[in-house]
């Protein structure tokens, strides 16, 4: 039996995207979202936020960099990975979405101020991201 590692979230940015190179050369954009969800607690309900930190490589990062800011609206899709590595001597562990489908629901405002409002999809093939382990 095949596998499958699919993850699709849509939420808000809670930062703008963090852009770097690896040592390299190859661009790697990371940045997080959040989704909520409700919960009732009695008569009452209660709006519970989850974070999510997101991976982009290669083109695909260099365009989140550029169109993608904080509270911005998007709909991503990738595969989960865990990871883990040593600082300080302590082990830590990491859960990512390596992203591969980007859709950008808001854009960042323009120069004149005016923000830019549309649906734009980005997606990047698995087969060409080169991933690297980076910290």
């Amino acid at each position: 039996m095949r596998s499958l590692n699919r993850v699709c979230l849509m939420g808000h940015l809670t930062a703008d995207p963090e852009l770097r190179q690896t040592k390299s050369g190859i661009s790697v954009a990371n940045f997080h979202i959040a989704t909520n969800r409700f919960i009732k607690d009695g008569k009452e309900k209660k709006e519970i936020a989850d974070y999510h930190t997101i991976v982009a490589w290669n083109k695909l990062a260099e365009i989140c960099e550029k169109y993608l800011s904080k509270g911005a609206a998007v709909y991503v899709e990738g595969m989960l990975v865990n990871r883990s590595f040593e600082k300080d001597g302590k082990k830590h562990y990491r859960t990512e979405v390596i992203l591969d489908n980007l859709n950008i629901l808001t854009f960042k405002k323009t120069s004149s101020g005016k923000e830019e409002v549309g649906i734009k999809s980005l997606k990047d093939d698995v087969n060409d991201i080169d991933i690297e382990e980076s910290d």
